[in-house]
């Protein structure tokens, strides 16, 4: 492989929750000064036309049941590919630091001697659900909100996400469409059956998508949902803000009549 001249050095660029215009400008500039990148299944491949031509773009996503490569072979590629090339542009979905195991990856790159920088991204957590007109706070409504992930090392729902189910604020899920009829009960267990829930897929791009209605309805709403994609769950009050969710709740109790 071709040895460069040029010092190992390596950029975490959060790409923003989908649409390839939401990259911070930060981001945008070290992307097109990379010598290589190593792009993930969340990031939108529109970015890949703003890298200069001749650098490779390698492609290291993971998806579920459909992972490229395990988080340590990841790791491994970023140093190789940092020796080899120079400038490594580890380009991330939403901001790498939630749930985006973008802490190990500096490590493990730290471990090494080479520096790492940090670009923040715009997180999918929130951006997600404002996209849809959903704030994760309001005045009177919510005054906090949790982020949490259906989706442990364990393989069961955490303690936190107890802990969050039973508080009052707006709860955002991530990775967990295809747990939504187990994490309505969980939350049932504390919240009303008519508690608003929302999920939003393929968020800020143009095939969008957002199923609106309530913890009673996670059985059908399931039904509804394309499981090979991910997505975000918003469970509160504040999903009564988005346009269709009265809509959809008289196109509900309209269906049960007839």
């Amino acid at each position: 492989m071709k040895q460069y001249d040029k010092e190992a050095r390596v950029t975490l660029v959060g790409a923003g929750p989908g649409s390839a215009d939401l990259i911070s400008v930060r981001g945008l500039r070290a992307l097109k000064q990379a010598d290589v990148v190593l792009y993930d299944a969340l990031t939108d491949v529109a970015l890949l036309d703003e890298v200069a031509d001749g650098v490779p773009k390698i492609y290291v996503g993971k998806r579920c049941g459909k992972h490229s490569f395990v988080q340590d072979q990841i790791n491994s590629m970023i140093v190789e590919n940092a020796f080899t090339y120079g400038h490594v542009v580890r380009l991330k979905g939403g901001d790498s630091f939630v749930f985006g195991r973008g802490s190990e990856e500096l490590e493990y790159v730290e471990s090494f001697g080479i520096p790492v920088a940090v670009v923040p991204g715009v997180s999918s957590a929130i951006a997600v659900p404002a996209s849809q007109g959903i704030p994760v706070t309001k005045r009177g409504v919510s005054e906090s909100f949790w982020v949490v992930t259906a989706t442990t090392k364990e393989g069961g729902l955490s303690r936190d996400f107890q802990l969050a189910a039973q508080s009052s604020a707006t709860l955002v899920i991530l990775m967990g469409v295809r747990k939504l009829v187990d994490i309505a009960k969980e939350i049932g267990r504390y919240r009303e059956g008519h508690t608003p829930l929302a999920i939003v897929q393929n968020g800020t791009l143009p095939n969008e998508n957002c199923i609106t209605g309530t913890l009673n309805d996670a059985v059908h709403m399931s039904s509804e949902l394309d499981l090979s994609c991910p997505g975000i769950i918003i469970v509160g009050d504040v999903v009564a803000d988005h346009p269709s969710f009265f809509e959809d709740a008289i196109q509900r109790v309209v269906g049960m009549e007839l």
